[in-house]
């Protein structure tokens, strides 16, 4: 009886949060769901329609470039013009055109317009990818940012887990009740994904500008040091310093991820012989984890604070990953992975909130893009050498080193971390 108790309780004051968040915070989740079911329905579907059209393997591996070169091109100048003009059309003009890319991909079946396509989606989509966390951050309180933040990224995770399983679903039923073709059902799907994603749209156009709540709320005294603190703090070096601190812990976490988490799939499959339908089982069971993970990171925050409780969650997520480095067992190997992806990502809502509080506003986008920018490098720079080591090794020692060195890596990110930001005092703390 206790426990339900506490689940109702827990429950109650997670309802009280989100519903004491502004309009334009709440408008925002509501479209940023409806927009991941869509991106998600994309992920899971689009390599099985160019397969369906009958390209090569290489086709894939082009799309997945192209997009994100067209991320790693246009974060920064995004970050630039989102702090410049604004947050909301950057949103809204990069959540247009960028559904527009989808029906246009959803229908190309010829090589150069697929490959074109994905390069504009990423292009158009990295102005909602880096103005959405300072857009939040500017419609919150520093008290509130770990909660919000938590919710948010777990609703992206679980709205992109639905439309991922949502694309198969209609795929598979269009294929048997129609008796559609496999290319043509998966269009559908694809097309089903595309006018989701455009639906997320109309929540945005009712966003404001100008945080609605925080404008017009008469001002407490700590409130007002806190802004006279961030108009002190301001200034163009103090913040290029601290984005480059946030980004070198970042590019560390992005060269141990880019070893790792591109080849969870393979890792299963090489050394356990596992089925596609285990592999597909276990990403998903991670999904759901990293949600409930995310949620129950603020109570670790009230504990310790914001920079232990990141610490502590990439910490703890390190014997996981030796687990699954060295294991020989798939139950053991299911475990850790698990383990460490919910523990790992559960850090990413706290990373935000300390970025986006210790940042003057003028820079939040900036700060965001870099922040990107760099962990992308990171994990495209990996892959090669990921590859080379299951190659060089074997599907055992392969990955087993490739483990450990990404093991080491967030150590040693972790402690940069926590010499540069361990010290500092920050809102509610």
């Amino acid at each position: 009886m206790e426990s339900w108790s506490s689940m109702g309780k827990w429950y109650a004051d997670w309802k009280l949060k989100i519903s004491s968040f502004n309009k334009n915070v709440r408008l925002f989740m509501l479209a940023n769901v409806l927009i991941q079911i869509g991106m998600g329905v994309f992920m899971v579907m689009y390599n099985l329609y160019i397969k369906e059209l009958g390209m090569p393997e290489t086709i894939n591996g082009k799309v997945i470039s192209m997009t994100a070169l067209a991320s790693a091109i246009m974060l920064v100048p995004a970050g630039f013009l989102s702090d410049k003009f604004g947050r909301k059309w950057m949103i809204v003009g990069g959540a247009i055109f960028g559904g527009m890319t989808l029906f246009y991909r959803s229908v190309a079946v010829a090589e150069t317009p697929i490959i074109y396509a994905a390069f504009l989606t990423g292009l158009f989509m990295a102005f909602v990818q880096v103005s959405g966390v300072p857009f939040l951050a500017e419609n919150s309180k520093p008290a509130e940012r770990v909660h919000m933040f938590s919710i948010h990224f777990a609703l992206m995770t679980v709205a992109n887990v639905i439309g991922s399983l949502l694309g198969g679903v209609i795929a598979d039923v269009l294929e048997v009740l129609l008796a559609l073709d496999a290319a043509d059902a998966i269009r559908w799907a694809l097309l089903t994904g595309a006018t989701i994603f455009i639906i997320g749209l109309l929540p945005l156009f009712k966003l404001q500008n100008k945080p609605p709540e925080l404008v017009q709320m008469k001002k407490t005294s700590v409130e007002a040091v806190e802004e006279e603190i961030e108009k002190v703090d301001s200034s163009f070096r103090r913040n290029i310093i601290l984005i480059f601190h946030f980004s070198f812990a970042s590019l560390l976490i992005g060269f141990g991820s880019g070893l790792v988490v591109p080849y969870l799939n393979l890792y299963f499959s090489n050394r356990f012989d596992a089925s596609n339908a285990y592999i597909g089982l276990i990403l998903s069971l991670g999904s759901a984890m990293t949600a409930v993970a995310m949620l129950i990171g603020p109570a670790l925050v009230k504990k310790v604070g914001k920079v232990k409780a990141l610490i502590l969650f990439q910490m703890l997520s390190i014997p996981f990953l030796l687990l699954t480095a060295y294991t020989t067992s798939l139950l053991l190997a299911s475990l850790g992975f698990l383990m460490r992806q919910a523990l790992m990502n559960a850090g990413n809502p706290i990373q935000s909130a300390i970025a986006m509080e210790i940042v003057a506003d003028k820079y939040k986008g900036l700060a965001n893009s870099v922040n990107q920018t760099v962990f992308n490098i990171g994990w495209a720079a990996m892959g090669p050498v990921a590859a080379g080591l299951v190659i060089a090794s074997g599907s055992y020692w392969g990955y087993a080193y490739a483990f450990t060195i990404t093991a080491g890596l967030y150590v040693v990110s972790s402690t940069y971390y926590y010499f540069i930001f361990g010290r500092r005092n920050l809102s509610q703390e």
